[in-house]
């Protein structure tokens, strides 16, 4: 088995901007200081797993068509050739019709080290057909991630360096 990565937490000041940029300074005084701790890392539920389950950093109820962004408090080391692709977690897709709002994310091995310590996001939505809501209480897992391998063409001459978040090497 490929060992190709480390889940670690984003700094207290990184995950106070975000949840600060997402909910507002009153929210995040009260949530950021309360949860930062208690954030675990991203771990498999058994040696089958291919995904790393994310837990929630605190409770979110979504009516269909709702939408949340949450600051996971989470970043990863991932070696060059590698990156990590987060997807709902499969029985909320299944039974919630649990979305990504960009259909899947993909942590590139240089997003680590980003201004923004390489915060990973989640923007969900409860895309349900069926009025379906959805709860999550603080500590489901809720996203899972894989870290998959990729190649390059002979002809690849990538020589930008990343300094940003989601969107920044299209610029």
């Amino acid at each position: 088995m490929n060992r190709v990565g480390e889940f670690e937490k984003v700094s207290f000041e990184q995950f106070y901007a975000a949840m600060k940029d997402e909910f507002g300074e009153e929210n995040a005084n009260v949530m950021a200081k309360a949860i930062y701790d208690d954030i675990p890392l991203p771990s498999r539920a058994t040696t089958g797993s291919a995904g790393y389950d994310f837990k929630a950093p605190f409770a979110f109820a979504l009516e269909p068509g709702e939408t949340i962004k949450i600051p996971t408090g989470i970043r990863v080391r991932i070696e060059s050739g590698w990156w990590l692709g987060c997807l709902p977690r499969s029985g909320l897709g299944f039974k919630y019709r649990l979305q990504l709002n960009n259909t899947m994310g993909v942590i590139d091995s240089d997003y680590y080290y980003s201004d923004n310590e390489g915060h990973i996001f989640a923007k969900v939505t409860n895309d349900s057909k069926e009025g379906k809501a959805i709860n999550v209480n603080r500590g489901d897992g809720f996203i899972q991630a894989i870290f998959l391998p990729y190649g390059t063409t002979y002809s690849d001459n990538a020589d930008g360096v990343r300094n940003g978040g989601m969107g920044s090497t299209g610029k």
